[in-house]
């Protein structure tokens, strides 16, 4: 029996061609702080491809950091939340060499839930946060105060649009390739959330198979955003961001991959070192891949520098098709 012309688009989309595979998945910083000011993010070689390819990434992620001068009472800096991000993305080629990229994010911060689980979870692996000691389970704060004594607070965020993200990609072979990307200021989150001006970033992603189960993924990026907001004073506007990452065919259709992600200041000037220093976050995790292409990931985000602006844990999971 025929298929009702109804469910004609349906078929196709179940019966469509593999999707080239992401050899990393996508990341970009949860921390606010950082996300407010750098459009740089680690964008994966982009495979050519019929169509629209489409991923979806969540991530929830918890941070704590302290800016002290003397004591508690005496904060510099603190940021103690919990940041939850939906992150739509899609790309489609342009041509046998060109391709386009788009995202959209949404997401919000709160007090949160999972203070007393991460806790145990550092305590497992004898990760102590000291800092963690001087505040309330799941209490939201984030502010910033100037050598003059002035006192700049944001609050918590509901549901909120994120600075959506175009750009246009060139492949240099089948092992690089450049993508121009603009961030447009399109964040409904408010102070201390978003950027507030347009963004530009040139990516340039590499790849080198070192082994027919071993993929290694690196990239080398340059990025631009002008001053904007409250902290205007102490903010950065050019910013450096390089990964260097593998993954490796564990066994069937399960892969496993890590990269190391490293970012430039985000300000300068701060009377806070979490906020003056370089990010250094390693993001892992594992990639079940289906004959059709799609791929389900799940993994972990961890701060390797804690004394940096990276997020203490952010658990992750994506979908790509």
């Amino acid at each position: 029996m025929a298929a009702s012309p109804r469910f004609a688009p349906l078929l196709a989309l179940l019966a469509a061609a593999p999707c080239a595979a992401q050899s990393l998945p996508i990341y970009h910083s949860l921390n606010p702080a950082a996300e407010s000011r750098s459009g740089l993010y680690f964008q994966p070689l982009v495979a050519p491809a019929a169509g629209w390819r489409f991923q979806v990434g969540v991530d929830y992620a918890s941070m704590l950091e302290f800016g002290l001068r003397t004591s508690v009472a005496d904060t510099s800096y603190m940021l103690d939340a919990e940041v939850l991000r939906l992150n739509l993305s899609a790309t489609h080629d342009l041509g046998a060499r060109s391709f386009l990229v788009a995202e959209l994010p949404l997401g919000g911060a709160y007090p949160g839930v999972l203070d007393g689980f991460l806790d145990w979870y550092h305590g497992v692996f004898g990760i102590y946060y000291p800092e963690r000691d001087a505040r309330r389970h799941n209490d939201f704060g984030y502010r910033y105060q100037f050598p003059d004594g002035r006192t700049v607070r944001f609050r918590a965020r509901g549901a909120a649009l994120g600075d959506a993200r175009i750009g246009l990609g060139l492949r240099h072979g089948t092992r690089a390739q450049s993508v121009l990307s603009l961030t447009l200021p399109t964040s409904t989150a408010g102070a201390g959330f978003r950027r507030g001006q347009p963004s530009l970033s040139l990516l340039n992603t590499f790849r080198v198979p070192l082994a027919p189960r071993l993929v290694y993924e690196g990239s080398m990026n340059l990025g631009y955003t002008p001053r904007d907001g409250h902290l205007r004073a102490i903010q950065q506007r050019l910013f450096f961001l390089g990964t260097s990452g593998a993954r490796w065919r564990t066994v069937g259709s399960l892969w496993s991959f890590a990269n190391l992600y490293l970012h430039s200041p985000y300000y300068e000037g701060a009377v806070a070192r979490q906020l003056d220093r370089w990010d250094l976050t390693i993001d892992f995790g594992w990639v079940i891949r289906g004959r059709s292409g799609r791929e389900f990931r799940f993994g972990l985000s961890e701060d390797l520098w804690p004394s940096g602006p990276a997020i203490d844990a952010n658990f992750r999971l994506g979908y790509s098709w």
